[in-house]
C-alpha cells in the first residue's frame, strides 16, 4: 500500500553532484560551499581540482572523503557507514549541525548505486532522503564528449538540473548547439549558467516533488510531461539504433493512460520493465490513478532503483489521467507504451466485477 506524503518526516537533503570529467564539479562545490557552508561533503578520493586548503579551514560543514576508487562501483559499501558517522557526530554535537549533503562523483559515475544506499539501506533513509541530481557539462567540450562517452550522455540525462560550466570560453553557436541538444536528452531538466562555479545555487536545491517554500507537493513542475513527446503502443523490445549516435539511443517521451489502472496490471508492467531491462530504463516518474483509490500514486525510478511509492493527499488539478515519462536507452517508447497498456488492460479484464450492494 502506498505511503502518504503527508507523513513524510523531515529529513537531511542530499544532493548528487556529477559530470564528466574536468567538467567543472569541484569548481562548482568550491563555490557551493562559500555560499552554503553548512554542508557536509562526501567525495572521491582522486578529485580532479583539490578543494582549496583555505576553504576547508572555513567549512562549518564537515567533509568525507571516499577512497579507492568511484563512489558508484568499488566504494560503494563505504557510503552508508559515511553517512551515518556523518550523522552521529551531527547529533553528538562533534561537528556542527549540518543541513544539506553533497556528494560529488567521480566523472564517470553512475547515480544508480548511490540512490540504492539512499532509499534501500533503512537506517540511512530514515535519515536522508535524495534531494536531487545535478550534472555539470562543460560548454566547450560537451558536445564532443556526449559524441564519444555514453557515460557523458547518460549523466546528462538522468539530471533534475544540467549546469553549463566555462560558457565564459565558449562562442554563442557553441552554446547554443549544446543546449539543444541537451534538451532532446532530457527536456524536463532545466539547463542553468555557471560562470567560474558561480551560479544562483537556491537554483539547484529542493528538486524534488515538494516546492521550497511550504513543502507542498508541486506535481507539475516534477513531472513536466507537457516537454516530453509522446509514444504510441506498438514497437518491438529494444530495437536497433537507426545509428551508433549515443543521442540516438536516449529517447525520452510520456506515456498517457486515460482509465484507471488495476494495481496487479502496473505491478506486472513495472515488473517487466524494471526486472528485465533496467539497464535500458534510465529514468521514470509517474502520477498514476489506480483503481479504486481517490488519490494519486506518486512513482519514480532510476534504472533498477524504485523510489518507495506515495499517495498524495489529492488531485493536482482536474486530469485525472495516468502521466508517466520516461527517458531510456536502446528502448522504443512504442514498447514502453505497449507494455503499459497491454498490462493494464489484460489487469481489467481480469479483475472481478463487483459484487451486490
Amino acid at each position: 500500500m502506498p505511503s502518504s506524503l503527508a507523513s513524510v518526516p523531515e529529513l537531511l537533503p542530499v544532493t548528487l553532484l556529477t559530470g564528466f570529467l574536468g567538467s567543472g564539479k569541484t569548481t562548482l562545490l568550491n563555490q557551493l560551499i562559500r555560499r552554503l557552508p553548512r554542508t557536509a561533503v562526501v567525495m572521491n578520493e582522486f578529485g580532479e581540482i583539490s578543494l582549496d586548503h583555505d576553504l576547508l579551514e572555513k567549512m562549518e560543514g564537515p567533509m568525507a572523503v571516499l577512497s579507492g576508487g568511484c563512489v558508484c562501483c568499488t566504494v560503494s559499501g563505504a557510503l552508508s557507514p559515511t553517512l551515518k558517522n556523518l550523522y552521529m557526530a551531527r547529533e553528538r554535537g562533534d561537528i556542527p549541525r549540518f543541513e544539506r549533503v553533497v556528494i560529488e562523483t567521480t566523472g564517470i559515475a553512475d547515480p544508480a548505486p548511490i540512490l540504492d544506499t539512499l532509499l534501500n539501506d533503512p537506517w540511512v533513509r530514515a535519515r536522508f532522503r535524495m534531494d536531487g541530481i545535478v550534472t555539470t557539462v562543460d560548454a566547450v567540450l560537451g558536445e564532443a564528449q556526449l559524441d564519444s562517452y555514453f557515460e557523458a550522455a547518460r549523466q546528462a540525462a538522468v539530471a533534475d538540473r544540467l549546469i553549463l560550466t566555462k560558457t565564459d570560453l565558449a562562442s554563442a553557436a557553441e552554446r547554443e548547439a549544446l543546449q539543444a541538444r541537451l534538451a532532446e536528452l532530457n527536456p524536463a531538466a532545466e539547463q542553468l549558467t555557471a560562470v567560474k562555479g558561480e551560479m544562483d545555487f537556491g537554483r539547484i536545491l529542493d528538486l524534488g516533488l515538494f516546492n521550497a517554500k511550504d513543502k507542498i507537493p508541486d506535481v507539475q513542475k516534477w513531472l513536466n510531461e507537457q516537454r516530453y513527446k509522446p509514444a504510441r503502443a506498438g514497437g518491438l523490445m529494444g530495437g536497433k539504433p537507426a545509428t551508433d549516435s549515443h543521442d540516438n539511443r536516449i529517447r525520452a517521451f510520456s506515456v498517457i493512460i486515460d482509465p484507471p489502472i488495476q494495481p496487479a496490471g502496473l505491478q506486472a508492467a513495472l515488473e517487466m520493465l524494471v526486472g528485465f531491462r533496467s539497464e535500458y530504463l534510465l529514468r521514470f516518474k509517474a502520477i498514476v490513478n489506480l483503481a479504486g483509490h481517490e488519490k494519486p500514486v506518486i512513482l519514480h525510478g532510476v534504472q533498477h532503483v524504485l523510489y518507495p511509492e506515495a499517495e498524495l493527499d489529492h488531485w493536482p488539478g482536474t486530469d485525472r489521467r495516468s502521466r508517466f515519462v520516461f527517458i531510456v536507452r536502446d528502448l522504443e517508447p512504442g514498447f514502453v507504451a505497449k507494455v503499459l497498456e497491454d498490462f493494464a488492460a489484460a489487469a481489467s479484464l481480469a479483475a472481478p466485477a463487483p459484487g451486490p450492494a
